[in-house]
């Protein structure tokens, strides 16, 4: 696996600086995510499998990507390639961030971490219109139900970078 943080600047400075304490709650998730991702293969393969695909650092790196690629209408790096269906893989891995962040301490939530996302959230927001009908969902595939979908679900790009 290449750079958790490529195309992804912001979240690697933060990521660089954090205290130590948060750091090792941080790892706490990444060891239950671990767990879950090798539940689901099969018992030969599940010791082959030492980190998690969707670690706490991945699903921040994600979002950031997302809102880079939302902001300029274009895919960066190595992430050039952005079907439709990545923005769904994002918003469900933003989701999860909600569930991560309220198992962190106060330091995490109100620290750097904290600052990150909200940061990272206000310029998806910017970067999106309201989309009350739901137009992208025929395309984008939301593991929870649409009644219990956050407002991000019902925004869409103003430039799409799957257009090109």
């Amino acid at each position: 696996m290449g750079d958790v943080f490529s195309s992804a600047p912001e979240s690697r400075a933060v990521w660089e600086a954090l205290p130590g304490p948060v750091l090792e709650a941080v790892g706490r998730c990444d060891a239950e995510r671990l767990e879950v991702e090798r539940a689901r293969v099969a018992p030969r393969l599940r010791e082959r499998i030492v980190k998690p695909v969707y670690s706490v650092a991945d699903r921040f790196a994600s979002w950031e990507r997302l809102v880079r690629r939302m902001e300029t209408g274009r895919p960066e790096g190595d992430d050039s390639f952005c079907p439709i269906s990545a923005y769904g893989n994002d918003l469900d891995s933003r989701d999860s961030l909600d569930e991560v962040m309220n198992t962190l301490p106060a330091a995490a939530r109100e620290g750097t971490l904290g600052t990150l996302l909200a940061d990272l959230d206000a310029r998806f927001h910017a970067a999106s219109v309201p989309d009350p009908a739901g137009s992208l969902h025929p395309w984008i595939r939301p593991t929870k139900e649409h009644a219990r979908l956050p407002g991000r679900w019902y925004r869409r790009p103003l430039r799409t970078p799957w257009d090109d």
